[in-house]
């Protein structure tokens, strides 16, 4: 395989723009997250309830971004689905946040194989199963919604789904850490990784080769800025980053998306093949980017709206936020 340039284009030297999600302080320590697992083992969920409710108000009272960017998103789903009553308010962020947190629990239980999978529901993973049969990986674009650490259990539950899960933070290390506390034989390794260069291009190609599946984020720009595309996201312009449409075309692979959501008591895991071969020509590129950027947009929104709060992009995520939607509201 040649190697070409990082498929985001980004270029390593530049600084984080204000607003952008990466230059928001990390507000999850460790510590606490191991506490709150230990306090549900020992005690169960409603006690678990009792100590996060507070830990979660006190965020959102100090976090006006935070409450700002839940607002927006939640006015914005409303409106896109045609939904009926008042629109969300400062209330509707609170429990926003709170379903943040609740879903963290849930995160740390799928991650040591004690949740009940049985409340998860599957719909489309028979197009994975199918690559997995031939032998070959792909790239699996997800978005940060509901509980992805789900699809572990179908990771367990069939040997040959192998997942690499590509993130852009420092803490890769770290949750790795986590994981194999959690569970030794756990099917999932996190790859931390700043820029998509020719070393991690060459790591990659070999992984699908060899029948993995490489999951990439679709709905943040990388930490450092880099190439995006700009597609219409509940009734709005919003930029994506073009490293999952641009990585599945270097490593000629096929692109699946992979999104959960709520579902009565348990988590819908929806999967879908957004494309079985994905074609960037040196003419019409942008054109191409725009058509995948697209359909994994639309493939996004039409997952929330069978449960809108399971979006937990805390930070301005449209094009000229600030202008709209919470932004027109005074924090309180």
């Amino acid at each position: 395989m040649s190697h070409a340039p990082a498929p985001d284009g980004r270029d390593a030297g530049d600084a984080l723009p204000a607003g952008h999600w990466a230059s928001i302080a990390e507000s999850t320590c460790v510590w606490g997250i191991w506490a709150l697992y230990g306090i549900h083992r020992l005690f169960g969920r409603a006690l678990f309830r009792a100590v996060l409710y507070p830990v979660v108000f006190y965020y959102w009272l100090t976090r006006p971004h935070a409450r700002r960017a839940s607002l927006d998103y939640l006015r914005r789903v409303h409106a896109a689905n045609g939904a009926a009553g008042p629109l969300p308010g400062w209330r509707d962020t609170l429990g926003h946040m709170l379903g943040f947190g609740e879903t963290l629990l849930d995160k740390m239980l799928a991650m040591g194989g004690r949740y009940r999978f049985g409340n998860v529901r599957r719909e489309g993973h028979e197009v994975l199963l199918g690559q997995i049969a031939s032998g070959k990986g792909g790239i699996i674009v997800t978005a940060h919604m509901g509980c992805l650490e789900l699809c572990r259990a179908l990771a367990s539950r069939h040997e040959g789904l192998r997942l690499n899960v590509l993130v852009h933070t420092m803490h890769a290390q770290r949750f790795n850490n986590i994981l194999a506390r959690l569970d030794p034989n756990a099917n999932l390794r996190l790859i931390q990784v700043t820029e998509i260069g020719p070393a991690t291009a060459l790591l990659l190609e070999r992984k699908v080769a060899a029948g993995e599946f490489v999951a990439i984020a679709g709905d943040r720009v990388p930490v450092a800025g880099g190439r995006t595309v700009t597609v219409p996201f509940l009734g709005a312009p919003a930029r994506l980053p073009i490293g999952p449409y641009a990585l599945a075309a270097l490593l000629g692979c096929p692109l699946y998306a992979m999104g959960c959501v709520r579902d009565g008591d348990g988590y819908l895991l929806r999967f879908t093949e957004l494309a079985r071969q994905v074609s960037l020509p040196r003419k019409g590129r942008e054109e191409a980017l725009a058509f995948y950027g697209v359909r994994y947009a639309q493939w996004i929104a039409d997952l929330l709206k069978k449960s809108p709060r399971d979006w937990f992009n805390f930070y301005p995520f449209w094009e000229g936020d600030g202008q709209a939607g919470a932004a027109t509201q005074q924090t309180p």
